[in-house]
């Protein structure tokens, strides 16, 4: 099968994932491995290849970027559980000062959801936002919506989040995880601030009821944590990896050669960056014993393995496709130019935002767009470090817009602030919305300018 017959199976696919996962509440691993099945049989690929196919794109996506997610989230546990995260934002809250608490917390929250889930670091953080509420006198849901779109920001543009490096891998740009890191960060930046900006002008006039009679203490918040580690302890198992997969990078790009680039490339290869990144979350281990040793690290591993599914799953989705003669359809468009500069951006953008919106999680949102777009990327001809870059992050503000009340995190935000449902829409759902926009924007202007 080929031409608009195919595209039509694909789009039946893609909206019975959404189906799926958001009506009849299959796990997303489960709805997209029978999509693929479903779409390679009805596409009249031999039976043999549909299965040779799930198997590769499965196992060839986690050999890319697995042991990654894998590390990445054994160090937010470590830093949820150390104390370390309280003691970033205790960091960052004496050098924005507590005149600015909004930005205080956008800031934290931006920091911790590097390597933290933003529906765990909400959590985390929410003690500390309501007594910082308290003590700076300022609205508690201009608070909630200032630490909600800061974790937001960087959840879907900033490796080693686990959906942006799912979309690096699904594209083919997982050797470029250290400009994406770059890119991710200057986008980020504008998308921290309108959030910011949101919780300033709106979030200040919602009441939350009962925020008068709340009694939280920040440092009685600090007390639950005991003995809390050192600033640089607390820092370093997120920006020493980062710092090492960007000076790979540089090695790279300068075409360094030579022992010594060798050990720096090697270093700054994503697995073992994060690997030492581990190391250095090790120090902030408490005591050396089963708990930490095994429970908290064997707690990183489960939290890991939903995503790990369903990446996987999301590879063998793409690689059935991209076994297709879809490929040759959509390379008669970019032949045609149809397809082709600075609006290309669009497309990942528009099909994240509409998977993101009706089936409610970033993360597989992320996953489906890029194994969707995979082929439409190599046939229009994007390649190299910064075209691929800006790909993964229109596909990330996509998958920010919006989040409601399909979406898990929209009910995180609403309970642990007290917000009414109306209140949700109008402080965290809007400014999701705000925030896709935003990223979308500052991703084109940066086309325009280096592509």
């Amino acid at each position: 099968m080929e031409g608009f017959a195919l595209i039509l199976i694909i789009t039946l696919g893609v909206l019975f994932v959404i189906f799926a996962t958001a009506k009849l509440k299959l796990h997303p691993f489960l709805s997209l491995l029978i999509a693929a099945f479903v779409i390679g049989i009805l596409a009249g690929l031999p039976l043999p290849d549909v299965v040779e196919a799930v198997n590769t794109g499965f196992g060839g996506l986690m050999g890319g970027i697995g042991l990654v997610i894998v590390f990445g989230t054994i160090i937010g546990v470590i830093l949820e559980r150390s104390g370390a995260a309280i003691r970033m934002a205790d960091t960052v809250l004496r050098i924005v000062g507590e005149k600015r608490p909004q930005l205080a917390m956008s800031l934290i929250g931006a920091i911790v959801s590097v390597p933290v889930f933003c529906d765990s670091g909400y959590v985390i953080l929410s003690s500390l936002k309501k007594s910082l509420a308290r003590r700076a006198k300022v609205a508690v849901a201009s608070m909630a919506v200032a630490l909600s779109t800061g974790l937001f920001a960087t959840h879907t543009l900033v490796p080693p989040t686990p959906g942006p490096i799912a979309a690096a891998g699904n594209i083919g740009a997982e050797n470029y995880l250290g400009v994406i890191i770059l890119v991710g960060l200057v986008v980020s930046i504008p998308t921290i601030i309108a959030g910011y900006i949101w919780a300033v002008k709106v979030g200040t006039n919602i009441k939350v009821v009962g925020e008068d009679e709340m009694d939280v203490d920040y440092e009685d918040v600090r007390k639950e944590f005991g003995e809390m580690p050192s600033t640089f302890k607390s820092f370093s198992p997120i920006v020493v990896p980062i710092l090492l997969i960007a000076i790979g990078s540089i090695v790279t790009f300068a075409g360094w050669e030579g022992a010594f680039y060798d050990i720096l490339l090697f270093l700054g290869s994503p697995v073992v960056a994060l690997l030492i990144g581990i190391l250095f979350a090790l120090s902030l281990l408490p005591k050396l014993d089963e708990e930490t040793l095994t429970n908290w690290i064997g707690h990183g591993i489960k939290e890991s393995a939903p995503i790990l599914l369903i990446t996987g799953a999301g590879g063998a989705f793409g690689s059935v496709i991209s076994t297709t003669s879809v490929a040759d359809f959509i390379q008669s468009f970019g032949e045609n130019g149809a397809i082709n500069g600075a609006i290309f951006i669009f497309i990942p953008f528009l099909i994240a935002a509409a998977l993101k919106t009706a089936q409610g999680s970033s993360t597989a949102a992320i996953v489906i767009t890029s194994t969707l777009i995979a082929p439409l990327v190599s046939q229009v001809g994007i390649d190299g470090a910064i075209p691929l870059a800006l790909v993964v992050m229109a596909v990330g503000a996509g998958a920010m817009v919006v989040s409601h009340v399909n979406d898990s995190y929209f009910w995180v935000v609403k309970e642990f602030s007290g917000m009414t449902v109306t209140d949700a829409y109008k402080g965290h759902t809007t400014a999701t919305l705000i925030q896709g926009i935003v990223a979308l924007t500052v991703t084109f202007i940066l086309w325009l300018i280096f592509v």
